[in-house]
């Protein structure tokens, strides 16, 4: 198995931050009821992972096996999962008693753990998950199943937003959260333009056909938006978003900060707008994003940016935080039957 050693496994770890490296772990070789062994076979990195590497993440002690958009096989066979069994890995794990998890909202259970930042992730050969949050991959094309959490994200706050045909709609910030929130809004058959002041991002996401618009040079329609979202995690960016939502339009914040937002109330008022929050995803959107990969509607193809082996990671995870603009998607291979 690639990245086991004997009854060891090597795991990604940050230690501190700035700090990535190699460690050796007990190979897993039980899981608890309910739960059941998964060796990955891949793991996406994501904004989350570079906060983490920068020591910018509110929510992470150190050190951290980091991974959360996660792709593997059963390990073992279970009452419910055969031995071999391609699986994509929900890293949300909630509790399913607070009020949140009895409305069917896990993806903001009051008590969330998500992998790879609240406890250890799955940057590693093997990774023991609740049963529960697991989903058949068997239907997905071969590499594709590590990009379906991160493009769920996007695909839930489309979801929450409704966005109808023929709806105009910002997406401001075009990392790959601001991407997959396209992609999916374009699914619905509305407009789509992508927004961001970062000229190698708008040159990464260029390939995908939306209205491309520099957030310092280019102006915007006037009138406003039906729909707008922020993927920018950029506290003066969400601000500066009031104000291109049309009367009667929706404001959804996919990004978080850590800093106050305010807003005029006359305005928001006046456009009678809704204002909306949207947090990690729920199994029916990881189920939306595995139905579009697919059968195309996706190009997963254009979303990868690179693929790299577990062992180069510690090398290259400084020069892939500084070029993360210029990148999509990086996937790092841990098996070898993704």
């Amino acid at each position: 198995m690639d990245g086991a050693v004997g009854l060891t496994m090597l795991c990604g770890s940050c230690a501190a931050p700035g700090q990535f490296t190699l460690t050796q772990r007990p190979l897993p070789q039980t899981a608890p009821e309910g739960w059941v062994l998964v060796d990955i076979d891949a793991v996406g990195l994501c904004g989350t992972d570079f906060h983490i590497f920068e020591g910018k993440h509110p929510f992470l002690d150190y050190p951290r096996v980091i991974g959360h958009e996660l792709s593997g096989h059963v390990a073992q066979a279970t009452g419910v999962w055969s031995q071999g069994a391609p699986v994509v890995i929900n890293p949300y794990l909630s509790c399913g008693i607070c009020i949140a998890c009895c409305k069917g909202k896990p993806n903001c259970c009051t008590d969330i753990a998500v992998l790879g930042v609240h406890r250890d992730g799955g940057m590693c050969a093997r990774i023991a998950v609740p049963s529960g949050n697991l989903y058949d991959a068997s239907t997905l094309p071969k590499g594709v199943a590590v990009l379906t959490e991160f493009l769920a994200i996007g695909a839930h706050a489309v979801r929450r937003a409704a966005p109808q045909a023929g709806d105009s709609v910002l997406v401001t910030g075009a990392g790959p959260i601001g991407l997959g929130v396209a992609l999916f809004a374009r699914a619905r058959g509305a407009t789509v333009h992508l927004r961001d002041a970062s000229s190698a991002r708008l040159d990464a996401a260029a390939g995908f056909g939306f209205a491309l618009r520099h957030g310092v040079t280019d102006p915007l329609p006037e009138g406003g938006f039906d729909v707008v979202f922020d993927a920018t995690g950029n506290s003066r960016a969400i601000q500066d978003g009031f104000a291109h939502v049309a009367h009667g339009g929706t404001y959804v914040l996919v990004s978080v900060v850590k800093d106050d937002i305010t807003f005029s109330d006359p305005e928001f008022h006046k456009r009678e707008m809704t204002l909306m929050g949207s947090r990690n995803a729920t199994a029916e959107d990881f189920a939306t994003v595995m139905r579009a990969l697919s059968d195309g509607t996706i190009d997963a193809g254009r979303i990868i940016s690179e693929t790299l082996p577990l062992a180069d990671l510690p090398a290259r995870f400084p020069a892939l935080v500084a070029d993360r603009e210029a990148l999509i998607k990086v996937v790092v291979q841990i098996g070898d039957r993704s």
